[in-house]
């Protein structure tokens, strides 16, 4: 930390319990009182530095000549403020460092301590000392901590702003340019004042400084200060990357909430429950709502995971209905991003009736198609037919990722049997068809919904299945669909068919493509003894022609066999359900 030290004098003050004595020789003839500590001094050092004093004594001295007591409760700094500027109007040595000069400035402008009361007065040279503490990293940063205990006086000097652009052009600047140390916390200093990094002298390069370097520094800062600082950078040409990066990390610092919540997935439901019952922490809940409007409103600048687990504390603290929305909102511009994880948000109200609060979900849901839909639109004028959407290979679209997203959320809540068909149905009708390649995942959702609400009626049931589209299952979940007792029998009948129609265009389109490749290896023999080429080559590709409809036949027979496996099972079925209707 940088210092300076102002006069050449030896100490000439002692303390006796809260007073201060100045031991010169000469008998006191004034009392400084500040708050509750008292200065016994001598009027003459003190009226030649500052010109209020000269008026305060001048005015005590014509009441009473020979008692003289002067208050100063109100002086920037307090007593430690006062007691070195009295030891610099007396000519003591002092050092002023980072962490006094703020209260030791604005004490000197309270007391009128300029140029007019002497050359090199104690305004000037703060000033000139401030210049330096400027330029240095670590000691700004301790300047604007010290500017909390003098606020409005710091203000009024402009000190706190002063600071705040001399951190905000350090934050911004290009670590890389850096040759010397930029956070104090990590640099020594030798006895000859030579600055090393890490145990390197400066004069070779240093190591390299990532961009992050000053997000631990300004955590220490109150949030006050700490926000105007973020708003100065993001004023600037910094990245609203590394302004995220910097909230993220103060916020883990300072919102306790932040870093233990727990998760129903790992077991511990009644901890989380606990924790929805405690009282919340207006200080906490007040940080929060700040912290999230502060955050940079851009796409993607700041990761889903985070935002939900802000969103999850905001819950637990009972936070404004402006500042979950703003969450919920940021959430669903980006819910591609989400894991599912993060998305199983415990219930916190007071009436929980489901264990997760699928409410909130649907509200992202809702946003991220309303952020979405003109992608959605351009997205929906090149779906093609069905048929060739089961055969073709697709890109993860965001809109895709989140289907997939959903999918997963329904078999997580799915077993829930406080989840309302309507809320289930709800969910899982907001993702277009076009989205789900496959729809094995709301099939998987829907099976389990199934199994664990067994009391829902035909009609219910028939109104869940339609979430799904049976000609878009993969042949793995038609084979268990088709002997899934839980789904109404219409759906069965409806996979068996598709299956039946898919096998179909299959063997006809590998007997297509074994025609023409048989039609293709005559014209190629031909062309081949035409050309009086060697005749083995053409021998060989017969023999692999006859391997490949070989290999085609094989498979056609499995098919059939498969084809007829399923149409006993659903003989099986139909007459085990009828034998229960008529009973």
């Amino acid at each position: 930390m940088a210092s300076v030290k102002l006069g050449s004098k030896s100490e000439v003050f002692h303390l006796d319990g809260q007073t201060w004595l100045c031991s010169t020789g000469l008998p006191s003839d004034i009392v400084v009182q500040v708050g509750e500590t008292s200065f016994h001094l001598h009027k003459f050092p003190l009226l030649s530095r500052s010109g209020l004093l000269e008026n305060v004594i001048g005015e005590v001295s014509s009441k009473d000549e020979h008692k003289c007591i002067v208050q100063l409760h109100d002086i920037p700094g307090g007593a430690k403020a006062f007691l070195l500027v009295a030891k610099f109007c007396y000519g003591v040595r002092i050092e002023l460092n980072a962490s006094n000069v703020v209260s030791v400035r604005c004490a000197a402008e309270y007391l009128c301590m300029g140029e007019d009361y002497g050359e090199g007065n104690l305004i000037t040279q703060a000033e000139d000392f401030l210049n330096e503490i400027f330029s240095n990293w670590s000691d700004s940063i301790k300047a604007l901590e010290t500017c909390e205990e003098v606020l409005p006086h710091a203000e009024e000097l402009h000190l706190v702003s002063r600071c705040i652009n001399s951190l905000e052009m350090k934050a911004s600047a290009d670590p890389g340019l850096f040759s010397w140390p930029v956070s104090g916390k990590d640099a020594t200093e030798s006895s000859e004042g030579v600055v090393f990094w890490n145990g390197i002298c400066t004069t070779a390069k240093p190591h390299p400084v990532s961009e992050d370097w000053w997000y631990e520094d300004v955590c220490f800062l109150k949030f006050p200060l700490y926000k105007r600082l973020i708003l100065a950078v993001e004023s600037g040409s910094m990245k609203p990357e590394r302004i995220a990066g910097s909230i993220m990390h103060y916020a883990k610092r300072h919102l306790s909430l932040l870093g233990r919540q727990s998760s129903f997935r790992n077991g511990n439901h009644a901890a989380s429950l606990s924790t929805v019952s405690a009282p919340s922490n207006p200080d906490q809940r007040n940080l929060l709502e700040e912290i999230v409007e502060l955050l940079p409103d851009h796409k993607g600048v700041t990761p889903t995971n985070f935002l939900l687990r802000l969103l999850r504390t905001s819950m637990i603290l009972q936070a404004s209905t402006s500042c979950r929305e703003n969450l919920e909102k940021q959430v669903g511009a980006q819910l591609d991003q989400a894991a599912l994880e993060d998305l199983l948000i415990p219930n916190m109200g007071y009436s929980v009736e489901t264990l997760y609060d699928t409410d909130c979900v649907q509200r992202i849901l809702d946003h991220f198609m309303l952020m979405d839909r003109g992608s959605i639109e351009c997205t929906s004028s090149c779906i093609v037919d069905e048929g060739q959407l089961m055969g073709a290979s697709h890109s993860l679209t965001p809109m895709t990722m989140v289907a997939n997203l959903v999918d997963g959320y329904l078999a997580e809540v799915a077993p829930d049997v406080n989840l309302k068909l309507q809320q289930f149905q709800s969910l899982a009708a907001v993702i277009p068809e076009y989205a789900r390649p496959l729809d094995d995942g709301i099939y998987r959702a829907i099976d389990i919904y199934l199994k664990a609400h067994p009391w829902l009626t035909d009609s219910e049931r028939e109104q869940v299945c339609r979430l799904m589209n049976c000609q878009k299952l993969s042949l793995e979940a038609s084979t268990h669909a088709a002997q899934n007792e839980r789904l109404p029998l219409r759906v069965i009948v409806q996979v068996l068919f598709f299956e039946q129609l898919r096998l179909r265009t299959s063997v006809s389109s590998w007997f297509f493509v074994s025609d023409n490749l048989e039609n293709s290896q005559n014209q190629s023999g031909n062309l081949v003894l035409g050309r009086n080429e060697a005749p083995a080559h053409a021998g060989t590709a017969r023999r692999d022609h006859t391997v490949t409809v070989d290999d085609m036949r094989e498979r056609v027979s499995e098919l059939e066999k498969e084809c007829l496996s399923m149409k006993q099972e659903m003989e099986k079925l139909v007459k085990t359900k009828g034998a229960g209707t008529h009973s």
